[in-house]
């Protein structure tokens, strides 16, 4: 069934956008991530303009990330104090993203600017997280494998500003996941995502968190950032297109919850190892449709 999108000016068939929205509200909920890595390239592949799917995709993740994050508080995986601080920086940092956003707008280079983030970000988060996880498959598999430190003590953990975060056991400077949450911001309004595969890696390698929190307190931040940064979107760039945002929004809640059910099964190195080899892809694609001729070289714009 084919519906018409005001915004996007495209018409597209409600059933792949339920599925859609469906399938990337399961990863979501498996892996604790936003899923906007996946979804916004998927729009873009759809024929949605890169300017609207990254407007109009990030309300279907609010919807997802409440799920989420209710069903990780239940489970106690949440770390209200640690994302009460990723939260308050990655306000400002996606109120920056959403000025940027439309200033390249404007300038006619967002489409370009966005292709070659995603190239250029997941490409490299992707890589160093299939590393990592690559070795800790492998040493999973050792007989007595090593006993290793929660997290590595680098100069960052030097800082001032020290805070104690009891549910992670951490006692660190609250600059760390300030800084993390200003620029998960940033790639938040810029790109059209929840963050996750950015924020998920950063709280676990750079943070030091348990990864028995990590995806919760990941979740709790996502829902109130992306919740701004379309409201943001919408009243100063005119690029979410609500029909699109809420079909998604419908598929997405209902991916989730089936998600988060099957997210239990995978040990935290498994479910990171996917993740990377997913993003990894996502990359990939991206890159390729970079370099390729495009089908229609030319384009005939009327001005009305």
């Amino acid at each position: 069934m084919q519906v018409y999108l005001p915004i996007a000016e495209i018409s597209v068939d409600v059933i792949g956008l339920l599925l859609l929205g469906g399938g990337v509200g399961f990863l979501s909920g498996l892996f604790g991530v936003g899923g906007g890595f996946l979804m916004t390239p998927l729009l873009i592949f759809m024929g949605v303009p890169p300017a609207v799917a990254v407007g109009s995709q990030a309300n279907q993740l609010v919807g997802a990330s409440v799920v989420g994050t209710i069903a990780y508080w239940r489970k106690d995986g949440v770390d209200f104090r640690m994302g009460g601080v990723l939260l308050a920086s990655g306000l400002i940092g996606s109120s920056i993203g959403v000025v940027l956003f439309g200033l390249l707008q404007r300038l006619g280079q967002i489409d370009l600017v966005i292709s070659i983030l995603y190239v250029v970000v997941l490409g490299t988060v992707g890589g160093l997280m299939a590393l990592e996880s690559a070795r800790a498959l492998r040493r999973s598999r050792m007989a007595a494998p090593p006993r290793r430190r929660l997290h590595q003590h680098l100069w960052i953990h030097g800082l001032p500003l020290k805070m104690r975060f009891p549910k992670s056991r951490l006692y660190i400077s609250a600059l760390v996941p300030g800084g993390i949450g200003l620029l998960g911001g940033v790639i938040i309004a810029i790109m059209g995502v929840g963050g996750g595969f950015f924020m998920v890696p950063a709280m676990v390698y750079i943070i030091g968190m348990p990864t028995a929190v990590v995806a919760g307190t990941s979740l709790f931040q996502i829902l109130f950032t992306t919740a701004a940064v379309t409201l943001m979107q919408a009243g100063l760039n005119q690029t979410v297109d609500v029909l699109l945002a809420l079909v998604l929004l419908i598929g997405g809640v209902l991916g989730t919850q089936i998600g988060i059910r099957f997210g239990g099964r995978l040990r935290g190195e498994q479910s990171r190892m996917l993740l990377s080899l997913m993003i990894l892809a996502v990359a990939l694609k991206v890159g390729i449709d970079l370099v390729l001729t495009p089908s229609d070289v030319y384009t005939l714009v009327i001005n009305k």
